[in-house]
C-alpha cells in the first residue's frame, strides 16, 4: 500500500474509536495542516464528553475480559500489530512526514520504532517475571506476582505522534491493560491511521475496546483522563507545564501518572575526543526533527583546548544543512510545526542576544511571506550566567560554551531544571566512567561517544528532576502498566508468626 489517505478511508474523519467502532460526536472540527507547505491535510471531529465517557465504559467492560487471556496470547495480537505496522510502514511514514514536517527518513524511522515495540512485547508476553523469595516461617512459600491495572490513558505530543503511542501501548496491551489514546490535535491524522489499523488487528482477535482513540481539540480528553478514577495510569509526553498539571491532578486522586516531559540536553566534547565522530553526532542532535525532540541536543561543551577549531568546523557543517521539503531526499532539515514556534524561536534568539550571546550562524526564519514554517539551524556563543540557556525551546538553537576542567563541565550539564539526556566525547576511560559516575550527569540518559538522541527502545526511556521520572519501552518499563502482590501460602500445619511474634490463645 503506497497511499496514505487510503488508511484513513475507514474513519471518515472521526476521532473517536471504541468497541462501537468509529463514532460520531458532538465535538468541534480539528484542521491539520502540512507545515511544510501549508496544505491542508484533512479534518478530525474531536470528541465530547458523552464520547468519551463511552469509550471509557467500554474500555473498561473490555478489559475484564482482556485481562484473562495468557499472556502469550495478549502478545500474540501484539505480534500481528507489529506486522501490519511492517505492511503499511511507507504510507504511515509518509503520513508523519506530512503532518509534523520530519524527513521522510525519520518519518519511516518512527514507524519502524513501533514495529520494534512490537516486537519487544512479543517477547515480554512471556517474560512478566514475578520472584520468589525465602519465607522466615517453616512449611511457607513467599512470592510476588504481576497483574494489569485498568484502563491506561496515553497522551502524546505532535512530535513522535505514533511512535510515542506505540512505546506505551504495546507493552500496556501486553500486561493485560485496555488503552485510551488522546493524540496531539496538531497530528491527529496519523493517529487515526495508527488505530484503524490497530482495530483491525483487535477484531480478528476478539479484542474490541482494548485499544481506543479519543482526539481532542484543545486538551479537554487529557484532562478528562487526568480527573478519571476510571483510568488508574495515565502516560503523558509533552512540556514541562503539561506535566505538572497532569501529576498535580491524578496525584490528588492518587493515580499513577508516568511523565516523559521536556529536556535541556547538553554533550560535552573532550580534549581526546574523536572530532570528526563527535561533528557527525553533534548536527543530527541539535537539528534532527528541526530540533524537535525532547532528547535534542540544546547545549554544547566545549573544551577550551578544542573549541575555536569544533566551532569553526560546525559552522562550516551547518552551512551545508539544506533545509526545505521534509519528502525531499538531500533534505536533512525540514519546518518547525506552526507559525507560533517559528515566534517562539525568534524570541529565544532576541532574548539570548539581550543576554550577551552571539549569533554565528543562523538565527531566523527561511522564506519569509512563503508557505511552510522554516527556520535557519542557528548556532549562538553563550556563557553559563545566560537564563534563556536554562529553558527549552523547541527549535534548531545550539548554544555554546566552554569549559576548562571535566568537574565544570558536568556541573554545567546538570545545572539545568530538566533531566533527560546527556552525552561525552571521549577516548579517555577515566573520563568516561567519571561523567557515567555517581557524581557524573544526573540524566535519565547518559551516553558516550554518540549524541543525546536515538535512543534504542530496548533500554528503559526517560529522566529525572522536571522530565518527569518517567520511564517508557524497553528494559523492566513494563512494572509501570502493572500493580505489585506479595503473596504467602502456608502449606504446613502450624501458625508461625514473622518477626516471633506470640499470640497464642
Amino acid at each position: 500500500m503506497s497511499d496514505w489517505k487510503s488508511l484513513l478511508s475507514e474513519c471518515r474523519g472521526r476521532g473517536v474509536y471504541n468497541a462501537d467502532g468509529w463514532s460520531e460526536t458532538g465535538g468541534e472540527w480539528i484542521e491539520s495542516w502540512d507545515p511544510s507547505n501549508g496544505e491542508l491535510l484533512g479534518k478530525v471531529q474531536a470528541a465530547d464528553r458523552a464520547a468519551y465517557d463511552r469509550t471509557i465504559e467500554q474500555a473498561a467492560a473490555s478489559f475484564l475480559q482482556w485481562r484473562l487471556r495468557p499472556p502469550p496470547s495478549r502478545g500474540e495480537l501484539i505480534r500481528e500489530l507489529g506486522e501490519e505496522l511492517r505492511r503499511h510502514k511507507e504510507p504511515l511514514g509518509r503520513l508523519v512526514s506530512h503532518e509534523c514536517g520530519k524527513i521522510l527518513s525519520e518519518g519511516l524511522g518512527e514507524v519502524q520504532e513501533m514495529i520494534d515495540m512490537c516486537d519487544f512485547a512479543v517477547g515480554l508476553s512471556r517474560q512478566l517475571y514475578g520472584k520468589t523469595m525465602g519465607s522466615e516461617r517453616p512449611a511457607h512459600r513467599l512470592f510476588e506476582q504481576w497483574h494489569p491495572l485498568g484502563n491506561v490513558g496515553i497522551i502524546t505530543s505532535f512530535n513522535f505522534p505514533v511512535a510515542v503511542w506505540a512505546w506505551n501501548a504495546a507493552v500496556a496491551v501486553t500486561c493485560g491493560n485496555s488503552v485510551i489514546w488522546k493524540p496531539s490535535p496538531l497530528a491527529p491524522l496519523s493517529a487515526l491511521a495508527v488505530q484503524q489499523i490497530a482495530a483491525t488487528v483487535c477484531e480478528r482477535h476478539d479484542a474490541r475496546g482494548v485499544m481506543s482513540l479519543c482526539v481532542d481539540a484543545a486538551g479537554e480528553a487529557g484532562r478528562w483522563l487526568a480527573e478519571d478514577v476510571r483510568v488508574p495510569l495515565v502516560s503523558a509526553t509533552g512540556s514541562c507545564a503539561m506535566g505538572r498539571s497532569v501529576a498535580q491532578v491524578v496525584g490528588r486522586r492518587l493515580g499513577r501518572a508516568l511523565l516523559e516531559l521536556g529536556g535541556n540536553n547538553a554533550a560535552i566534547v573532550a580534549p581526546s575526543a574523536d572530532l570528526e565522530l563527535a561533528l557527525r553526532a553533534v548536527v543530527f542532535a541539535a537539528c534532527g526533527t528541526a530540533g524537535q525532540r525532547c532528547t535534542t541536543l540544546r547545549r554544547l561543551l566545549l573544551h577550551r583546548d578544542i573549541a575555536e577549531r569544533f566551532t569553526a568546523q560546525l559552522q562550516a557543517a551547518y552551512a551545508n544543512i539544506r533545509v526545505g521539503s521534509p519528502l525531499d531526499p538531500h533534505v536533512l532539515m525540514g519546518p518547525l510545526i506552526h507559525e507560533g514556534a517559528v515566534q517562539q524561536m525568534e524570541q529565544a534568539v532576541e532574548r539570548a542576544v539581550a543576554e550577551g550571546g552571539v549569533v554565528l550562524f543562523g538565527g531566523g526564519r527561511l522564506g519569509e511571506g512563503a508557505p511552510g514554517h522554516f527556520v535557519q539551524p542557528t548556532l549562538i556563543q553563550a556563557h553559563r550566567d545566560m537564563a534563556v540557556i536554562r529553558e527549552e525551546t523547541f527549535a534548531p538553537i545550539l548554544y555554546l560554551l566552554t569549559y576548562e576542567t571535566l568537574d565544570e563541565a558536568i556541573e554545567l550539564q546538570n545545572s539545568v531544571p530538566q533531566g533527560l539526556s546527556s552525552a561525552i566525547f571521549t577516548n579517555d576511560v577515566r573520563e568516561s566512567e567519571q561523567f557515567l559516575g555517581a557524581a557524573g550527569s544526573d540524566c535519565g540518559i547518559a551516553n558516550v561517544n554518540i549524541g543525546t538522541s536515538g535512543a534504542e527502545i530496548g533500554g528503559a526511556f526517560g529522566g529525572e528532576k522536571d522530565t518527569g521520572g518517567g520511564r517508557e519501552a524497553g528494559s523492566d518499563a513494563w512494572k509501570a502498566y502493572m500493580r505489585r502482590q506479595t503473596c504467602t501460602i502456608n502449606y504446613g500445619s502450624e501458625l508461625p508468626l514473622a518477626q516471633g511474634v506470640k499470640f497464642d490463645l
